[in-house]
């Protein structure tokens, strides 16, 4: 046997053994999978089915080779929530679905001409700005839902305790948790929120007495307006250029190359239909999980199959309506606090990009195209009208991307 070959053989191949890891997985990727649609109003037991499909489907397209799980993607959360406000939920999915078809768009691109193109028409100088953008733009809905303005029955002073708990449990579970709690923060942060929420007599019951124990999830069909496509498209932008890192940080832990085996235009094609298809039943845009690569990382479970089982899963627990009705349960302030650390780790992550690059960013290129993606996109910015009106992260892409284009290069003005 080569040494490669054992490097894929774990402990976890024995089929009792698959189906225990795959279940582990699914609970590492629990939290943040439901998270997200229940901070951007769709149904979570929709995400479930559609984490389960999309993992599918993505599997399907790279022949089973590579150990991720595809689920809820953070990124889309704050443009969700805005479109959803400006468009509709339904006209939401239908954006959702083609910001999917820009990952296949540019997989077949990169699958003719590789990735050089990619980094020139997204270097750090646009792409670490619009990170910024998607995490700080609705950072105010964070503040609003953690005081407890959006809450109908919980007052200031009950909010505020609730959701700064659930802050606190998670970010000492990020920063100081050791093993598995490492990994499942966020979970732990809703879990301490929700008891203490059940001990202060705020959690509503009654759309968990009412629901059935086994349902069909709430679907919701997409439809088509230029508006939200034209608001979502350029969201893409910026995780399928993270897809990449991605693919390598899975590619270190299991000693492989998938930037070629299955090949990185494979991996961005599943990835983007799976977005596609989870729009389709009304469920929010997958994207691959980096808790599930670190759980990855912990147990040595490197079969992609074990990723299988964990769809499986999540599809399956998808048709239990009661646990879909005991999420929604869980009280606004208690998501509150966990977004404002959520919102402000993405507009870290997109500094860093900008910090990793090395560049200046007090010279007249840089600073002109990173300070106009920022107020445009945060400050609320709109060109045009109707069907056809440009604003937020949407426009901080496009204004990023055109004047990284049209000014002369950073080395001239350094």
């Amino acid at each position: 046997m080569s040494e490669q070959a054992a490097a894929s053989q774990t402990p976890a191949d024995s089929l009792p053994r698959i189906l225990l890891t795959g279940a582990q997985m699914l609970f590492v990727a629990f939290g943040a999978l439901v998270l997200v649609p229940l901070l951007t109003g769709l149904d979570p037991s929709v995400a479930l089915f559609t984490a389960g499909i999309g993992t599918l489907i993505f599997h399907s397209v790279t022949r089973v080779t590579v150990p991720v799980f595809l689920a809820s993607s953070f990124a889309f959360i704050a443009p969700i929530q805005g479109s959803v406000a400006s468009f509709g939920v339904s006209a939401t999915l239908g954006g959702l679905m083609a910001a999917g078809m820009v990952y296949v768009i540019i997989s077949q691109a990169v699958r003719l001409k590789g990735t050089a193109w990619l980094h020139r028409l997204l270097p750090p100088v646009v792409v670490g700005p619009v990170i910024m953008v998607i995490g700080l733009a609705l950072a105010p809905v964070a503040v609003s839902m953690a005081t407890g303005e959006t809450s109908d029955h919980i007052d200031y002073g009950p909010a505020i305790f609730l959701s700064m708990v659930s802050l606190l449990v998670t970010l000492v579970l990020a920063v100081f948790g050791r093993g598995l709690l490492r990994l499942v923060p966020i979970m732990g942060g809703i879990v301490t929120g929700y008891a203490l929420a059940l001990l202060m007599g705020v959690v509503e019951f009654s759309p968990v007495r009412d629901a059935a124990w086994l349902a069909m999830p709430s679907f919701t069909a997409p439809s088509f307006h230029w508006a939200a496509i034209l608001f979502m498209i350029p969201v893409a932008i910026a995780p399928a250029v993270e897809h990449i890192g991605d693919m390598v940080a899975i590619g270190s832990v299991t000693r492989k190359n998938y930037l070629e085996k299955p090949g990185l235009h494979r991996t961005l094609l599943g990835d983007g239909l799976a977005t596609s298809a989870a729009a389709l039943f009304g469920g929010p845009p997958n994207t691959t999980y980096s808790e599930v690569t670190g759980a990855v990382t912990l147990t040595r479970a490197f079969n992609p199959k074990i990723m299988v089982v964990a769809a499986c899963i999540a599809i399956l627990l998808a048709f239990v309506a009661k646990l879909g009705a005991l999420l929604q349960t869980i009280p606004g302030p208690v998501m509150g606090g966990i977004m404002t650390l959520l919102f402000g780790s993405i507009a870290v992550v997109g500094m860093n990009i900008l910090v990793r690059a090395g560049h200046s960013l007090t010279a007249p290129r840089n600073l002109v195209v990173v300070s106009l993606i920022l107020v445009f996109g945060i400050g609320g910015m709109q060109f045009g009208g109707g069907q056809f009106t440009l604003q937020g992260v949407s426009l901080a892409a496009l204004v990023g991307i055109l004047l990284n284009w049209v000014l002369p290069g950073a080395e001239e003005n350094e």
